[in-house]
């Protein structure tokens, strides 16, 4: 047989054993055999990804396109809701909601899911000891590909809007940078906290809904005095709805500072999210 093929059947074995509720214990006696299985487990991490990918339009008409219609149709509600009352006197309003709508979207699904990661493969890591923050990182991917394809859309709606691209744009790079290392942060914490309290999955459905109204996504805060217009500066979700606004609309950089607190409120949850998973990483096989 040649080693392609045991590979495969190695790979089939080890799969089925999990789907069926089985343990898997891999014996090795070589520094060198041991890394050969360390790559194959990897290629079956890839392979349950993709299926799980599949599995979330399974069944559905348009399948992968509720990515993309899944925020268009809340911008649509948004646009027809809330123009007459906040988007009178504001430039570029579908834009500006866009903008809104776009990073809170994204940030909503891939910590939701994030969320849900350990539980959700518990079957694997306490069969199989892997690396638990890998089950975190592939539904970060997934969310991010949705995030990529919604960012295409929202860039054909900045041509209908009349926004004129410039080479500012390529800042953005930075907030969807910084977002994704921040959605990871959070994602740790949540996942880790979703394994000793379930409870903490209805208390962020609470929690984001009272986020979303506080990151002044279909209002503006000009009308606030400056106290007030400081304060929305603590909420880090703000800050990079903020920032793409400044880039899209406004065509302007965001000051140096305003690029230090987002750095700061990133390296914070990061921090934090590692040191959960390091410290309890041994006890959430109690806990599944």
């Amino acid at each position: 047989m040649r080693n392609d093929d045991k590979a495969e059947l190695f790979l089939n074995t080890v799969y089925q054993t999990l789907e069926k509720g089985g343990t898997v214990v891999i014996p090795s006696f070589a520094v060198g055999r041991t890394q050969e299985i360390v790559y194959e487990l990897n290629k079956l991490k890839e392979r349950r990804e993709d299926e799980d990918f599949k599995k979330k339009y399974k069944r559905t008409v348009l399948g992968m396109a509720w990515s993309v219609l899944s925020p268009l149709l809340t911008l649509l509600v948004m646009r027809l809701v809330f123009t007459q009352f906040f988007g009178r006197n504001t430039p570029h309003y579908t834009t500006y909601l866009f903008c809104g709508n776009l990073v809170f979207s994204y940030f909503n699904e891939s910590t939701g899911q994030g969320m849900t990661s350990l539980m959700g493969n518990a079957g694997i890591f306490s069969k199989v000891n892997v690396p638990k923050y890998l089950f975190l990182f592939s539904k970060n991917v997934q969310t991010l590909i949705n995030f990529g394809l919604t960012l295409c859309v929202f860039f054909v709606f900045c041509v209908l809007d009349n926004i004129t691209f410039t080479w500012k744009f390529i800042c953005l790079l930075f907030p969807v940078g910084c977002l994704v290392l921040f959605n990871i942060g959070v994602g740790l914490i949540l996942s880790a906290l979703f394994v000793f309290f379930r409870d903490i999955q209805y208390l962020w459905s609470v929690f984001t809904q009272l986020l979303m109204y506080m990151s002044a996504i279909f209002y503006t805060i000009d009308n606030y005095s400056p106290m007030v217009r400081n304060l929305f500066l603590l909420n880090p979700v703000y800050l990079f709805i903020r920032y793409f606004r400044k880039i899209v609309i406004e065509a302007t950089i965001p000051s140096v500072w305003f690029h230090l607190l987002m750095l700061a409120d990133v390296a914070i949850v990061l921090a934090i999210g590692c040191w959960v998973y390091k410290k309890y990483n041994h006890k959430f096989l109690y806990y599944v």
